[in-house]
């Protein structure tokens, strides 16, 4: 249901904006408060960047959903479209979203931007808006080299996969007890990445791995699924996102293994339930470096549940924090992008979700990281217990 109503607004909502020549290389912002969406420092723009249709969608629904939410309650506060959200869907890929960080790019009201939610696609778009001085915050791309580029202009709301995968596999490692352990990556930055940190924690424990295909362009595992059921491992590491972890979750055991699947945050949504199955999903431990949407602070379980139909998902409580860190700054006079992206690094926010300070480098504070694993009971994804970090 995220999905579809996903897809509706976007649809009705993505920014489709002329690239005029000479306006990509620099957005400094609009100068000017508007005067008729409710006084001063309204008029402004905050972007979403990231997915809301594509086989990953649901995980950009959810934020763009959190994000939207915060946006209306400010502007029930400060007036009738006080602040815009202008939505761009990248479908989750690294070959469409520069193109439409171009677009963003030309839009002189955008001052700000939730996203991207994955990794591979920030690589792919965040140095044009970096070039463009336009601040970002992701809620959900946990690769570790994003913060290594020299963006000035990047900010990460969560623990990256230096924090993520180390707690996959220490959970592995000392909650599970696995003694043979087969690890696959899809071949994204992201799915190669938190592999490679779960690798390193299990050491002589991983007895295989393998690399698949990712973005939904890879329906059949047989050839992965015969190393795996071969290898003798009783549990299985995944690197990459909920629909094909979800058909290779599937196969696994149609093919009669019976060992538990362990995957990052990228799987850690209902989608990949769909399309494993109830079943064949049971038991599955989806980290996350977030804690869960439902214990949210205030009323946010509640608010979020009443304007979408549906509850908070993976990243939505997040994504919620995420804009109102730059609604406050924009309500404090911050609204060129150069003062919004100085305005961040001297923030400390308590939000909903977490609180949120950044390193020089666009990281959370090392005091800050929270990762959680959450398990497969019942056709839902339920929280289970804060990952052990060593």
């Amino acid at each position: 249901m995220a999905l579809r109503q996903g897809l509706t607004r976007a649809l009705g909502g993505v920014a489709i904006v002329a690239l005029v020549a000479g306006t990509a290389a620099c957005n400094k912002g609009s100068s000017d408060s508007g005067t008729s969406a409710g006084g001063k420092n309204c008029g402004y723009s905050i972007g979403y960047l990231g997915a809301l249709t594509g086989p990953s969608a649901n995980l950009g629904v959810n934020i763009e959903q959190g994000a939207e939410l915060a946006i209306e309650q400010y502007n029930k506060k400060n007036g009738k479209d006080c602040i815009t959200i202008k939505k761009f869907d990248s479908q989750g890929s690294a070959d469409v979203a520069p193109g439409l960080a171009r677009q963003l790019v030309a839009d002189k009201k955008i001052i700000g931007v939730v996203g991207l939610p994955f990794s591979s696609e920030s690589q792919a778009a965040n140095p044009i808006l970096n070039d463009a001085k336009i601040p970002n915050i992701t809620p959900s791309a946990t690769n570790t080299t994003l913060s290594e580029k020299g963006w000035t202009y990047f900010h990460r709301a969560v623990a990256n996969d230096s924090a993520q995968g180390p707690a996959a596999g220490n959970y592995m490692k000392s909650v599970m007890k696995v003694q043979k352990a087969f690890v696959v990556d899809d071949q994204s930055a992201y799915g190669v990445g938190l592999a490679d940190q779960v690798k390193a924690v299990l050491g002589s424990a991983v007895v295989g791995s393998d690399k698949v295909g990712g973005e939904g362009k890879q329906t059949d595992f047989s050839a992965t699924v015969t190393k795996v059921v071969a290898s003798g491992a009783t549990a299985l590491f995944y690197g990459g996102y909920y629909q094909n972890a979800g058909l290779f979750r599937k196969q696994l055991t149609a093919a009669g293994w019976t060992g538990a699947l362990v995957a990052g945050d990228g799987v850690n949504d209902k989608g990949y339930i769909q399309a494993a199955g109830k079943e064949a999903a049971e038991g599955t431990i989806l980290t996350c470096p977030c804690a869960p949407a439902s214990k949210a602070k205030g009323s946010f379980v509640t608010d979020y549940k009443a304007r979408w139909n549906v509850d908070a998902g993976t990243y939505s409580d997040v994504a919620y924090d995420a804009a109102n860190i730059y609604l406050e700054g924009i309500s404090k006079g911050n609204t060129t992008t150069e003062k919004l992206n100085e305005y961040l690094k001297t923030v400390n926010y308590t939000g909903i979700a977490n609180t949120y300070k950044f390193t020089d480098k666009g990281e959370l504070d090392p005091t800050k990281l929270i990762v959680w694993a959450f398990k497969v009971s019942g056709g839902e994804v339920v929280p289970d217990q804060e990952a052990p970090k060593a």
